[in-house]
């Protein structure tokens, strides 16, 4: 059983992890990511989500290194789907940072979709779906967005097929290795920026491309 004491971290240990990604902490963020990194802790004990136990490395790896694409990539408003949401990183995690994004979550399991609704009623947001789906289940007319992301889901050939048709004069944006980024910088039909090194990491990109017209 997991040490409640040692989940619970303080408002400044918080705050400190994130300053590294672009966050400024408000209160009401911060408690948002406690009550969001508790449950995902209980839930984890039951339900496979996440390989990363320790609160803190959490914090950083799934919570600081979301937040750091609306920083870096502008995100603020519009419609976003997060493909393979699993336990909501990125797209879940992006919307505590932006209020006004609409997010749909795109997952199949129903446990992690279990989950994911466990923490849209705990946080009390609006502006979310979830969508019990794979991501070729659902047509280009059923869905229209600015930003598609997706985070380590591999087989970006077929996602970026998909997403040239769920786009509306929108980006995909994707958390990869530095192998992955090159690979997908010299597609043919796409424009991608070149990749931006996520902080604190090892070897982690973002990388943000549009289709070509």
């Amino acid at each position: 059983m997991t040490n409640r004491k040692e989940e619970r971290l303080s408002d400044a240990t918080i705050r400190e992890a994130l300053r590294p990604f672009g966050v400024e902490a408000s209160r009401a963020l911060i408690e948002r990511v406690r009550l969001y990194l508790e449950t995902l802790l209980i839930w984890n004990q039951k339900v496979s989500l996440t390989s990363i136990t320790q609160p803190s490395v959490i914090l950083r790896r799934h919570f600081g290194e979301s937040f750091f694409a609306a920083n870096a990539l502008n995100i603020s408003k519009g419609r976003l789907a997060d493909v393979g949401s699993g336990s909501g990183f990125p797209g879940l995690a992006l919307k505590l940072l932006c209020s006004e994004l609409h997010i749909t979550l795109i997952e199949p399991s129903l446990k992690k979709s279990a989950f994911l609704a466990e923490v849209v009623r705990k946080l009390g947001l609006t502006g979310v779906q979830i969508l019990r789906l794979r991501y070729e289940q659902i047509l280009p007319e059923e869905l229209e967005v600015n930003w598609v992301t997706a985070r380590a889901l591999g087989n970006y050939i077929d996602l970026l097929s998909w997403a040239r048709g769920v786009l509306k004069d929108g980006r995909v944006i994707f958390w990869v290795s530095r192998s992955t980024a090159e690979e997908l910088s010299s597609l043919a039909g796409w424009y991608f920026i070149p990749p931006i090194l996520i902080p604190e990491s090892r070897g982690r990109y973002l990388v943000c491309g549009q289709p070509k017209m």
